[in-house]
């Protein structure tokens, strides 16, 4: 792991661009050390540079937690294949035209976790490497697909908290009967762009004795922010 840039804010925190060999990450730390871990991640592809993940890092790091994410392949700025720019393509093309697009998701979703869990399972080795960083870990993100896909796989999650956006695929979805951490689930009621009872049959699914679901009125991007602060209370209990 090289840090290739690094500057304090205001609250303390520490915040450092990094690169793991061709992955790109951010990891933010408190000035206690070391800390307890939180891997956050955005939704199917998006940057880590996406301001609402780097409010939530800030605001996590802020209350003692080293949070790191990375653009996975695929994602971000990272270079994609032209299957998946077509697939890409093909999804904007159905979406305006009105038509399903579950098959689309599919094709496009799938391969990008698949590809993703590696290099988050690498990052989150040489983070625990660092002295600042020790302790449990969490998982907190828009991208629940791939929060399930490393909940399962990944037994160094103690803990996860998932947003009920974006596309899950079929094999995450049945994957979610494995999920046995504790897990906080937020919806949007009236997100758009994902069905609810969809939503609600992911969290039934989910095979953890402590599951809990939050319920906000509101669209995709509408979570309220005292989301966050109760998110991180839900990390209080079971990383520290």
């Amino acid at each position: 792991m090289q840090f290739t840039s690094e500057q304090r804010l205001d609250d303390g925190v520490l915040e450092r661009e990094f690169t793991l060999g061709e992955i790109p990450g951010t990891l933010w730390t408190p000035g206690s050390a070391p800390a307890p871990l939180v891997l956050m991640s955005h939704n199917n592809g998006l940057p880590k540079a996406d301001p609402r993940l780097v409010a939530r890092a800030r605001y996590t790091a802020s209350r003692g937690y080293a949070v790191a994410t990375i653009d996975a392949a695929g994602c971000g700025d990272r270079p994609r294949s032209a299957a998946d720019e077509q697939l890409r393509a093909e999804l904007r093309r159905a979406m305006r035209a009105g038509e399903p697009v579950d098959e689309i998701f599919e094709s496009l979703i799938g391969p990008l976790v698949e590809n993703a869990v590696p290099e988050w399972r690498t990052t989150l080795d040489a983070v625990l490497a660092l002295p600042e960083v020790g302790g449990r870990v969490g998982y907190s993100g828009g991208w629940t697909a791939l929060g399930i896909r490393l909940a399962v796989a990944e037994p160094r999650i103690a803990a996860a908290g998932f947003f009920a956006g974006g596309y899950v695929p079929r094999a995450q979805r049945e994957e979610a009967r494995q999920v046995t951490v504790p897990l906080l689930f937020l919806l949007q009621w009236d997100d758009e762009g994902n069905p609810r009872q969809r939503a609600l049959d992911l969290f039934d699914a989910f095979g953890s004795e402590e599951k809990t679901l939050h319920a906000n009125l509101g669209g995709h991007t509408g979570t309220p922010w005292f989301e966050l602060e109760d998110g991180c209370r839900f990390l209080d209990r079971h990383l520290k």
